[in-house]
């Protein structure tokens, strides 16, 4: 029986994908007469029509819908072929998707893929910035081989842990918030809390803070990203919480806008790789995050120990003005 290539079924799940051939034939690198020479050829193999494509639209038909369900998983299996041969020789050589969620990448990729790039020299990290249910979706469909994102994460995926980093309160200073000192999630209660758009799963840990704490959660007021979220917490808006990584970046330390932290236990998120659990590359994704883990708790802990002293100082100079 005659089968489809797989240069046959790329093209077929790249169409389907991007609801285009002209979009289709760019990802894959070729042209479109070849991309539309090759659905055809796929269609003749498998007798029946994936596609209804006039000039404006392609849409998939109820078999083709199937049929490209199918050359994905297809097309994993084949990348787990080279996995497999890759895993008898040299750990975690060649390229390798890797998808970051908007609240990580900007914070934590300067931080951890130097020390990624010198244990593991051969790896070719192709890097891809998306929320995290776009990302799930992805990694599901073979498009990724990890994820860094808040874990857990719902679905057929095996995860570890990279790094627990704390929340901090983020409030205009001087604000009476930050005159408090250290913090109890019920110090947020009657506060207006700021929080991202509705996609980020950053929103949805920090709603949970605010609904144990009683804080009001702005409706009407909501940023696109953390760097918004600051500045319109330096206008005045409102407070907000923040991962512990983004502040070394975010926050000035004279700035406009300054950080409370909070008492034990410390609201947070656990921030980790995830894989399909397909995959059969544990042992290799395990080191990487081993790898990422070793380098987030050395940064923490440098975050830490420089907050500890900027305090211990801030502490002196009220002291001295005291007497």
């Amino acid at each position: 029986m005659e089968r489809p290539s797989i240069r046959q079924l790329e093209c077929l799940v790249a169409v389907a994908e991007t609801g285009s051939f002209r979009r289709a034939a760019t990802s894959l690198g070729i042209s479109q007469p070849a991309l539309s020479a090759q659905v055809q050829a796929a269609e003749h193999v498998l007798g029946i029509q994936v596609f209804e494509r006039d000039r404006r639209s392609v849409l998939i038909t109820p078999a083709g819908d199937d049929v490209v369900g199918r050359a994905r998983e297809a097309l994993v299996a084949i990348d787990a072929v080279g996995d497999a041969a890759r895993r008898r020789g040299e750990p975690l050589v060649g390229s390798l998707r890797l998808g970051v969620i908007p609240t990580i990448a900007p914070y934590w990729l300067p931080v951890l893929l130097p020390e990624v790039h010198r244990r593991f020299p051969r790896l070719e990290l192709i890097l891809r910035e998306d929320q995290t249910h776009r990302l799930v979706a992805q990694l599901s469909a073979g498009q990724l081989e990890l994820a860094l994102l808040a874990i857990p994460v719902q679905g057929d995926f095996t995860t570890a842990p990279v790094a627990r980093e704390a929340f901090m309160a983020a409030a205009p200073r001087g604000a009476a918030l930050i005159k408090r000192g250290k913090l109890t999630e019920r110090d947020l209660d009657d506060e207006t809390v700021l929080l991202l758009e509705d996609g980020h799963c950053l929103r949805d840990q920090a709603l949970e803070v605010c609904k144990r704490a009683g804080a009001i959660v702005s409706m009407e007021v909501r940023a696109t990203s953390l760097p918004t979220l600051v500045q319109m917490v330096a206008g005045g808006l409102g407070v907000t919480l923040l991962p512990e990584a983004s502040t070394a970046t975010l926050i000035q330390r004279h700035g406009p806008v300054a950080l409370a932290e909070f008492v034990k236990p410390v609201p947070g998120r656990t921030i980790g790789l995830a894989w399909r659990t397909s995959s059969g590359r544990l042992r290799e994704f395990r080191a990487l995050a081993e790898t990422m883990g070793a380098e987030a708790e050395r940064f923490l802990t440098k975050l830490r120990d420089a907050r500890g002293k900027t305090r211990e100082a801030s502490e002196r100079q009220r002291r001295s003005r005291q007497t």
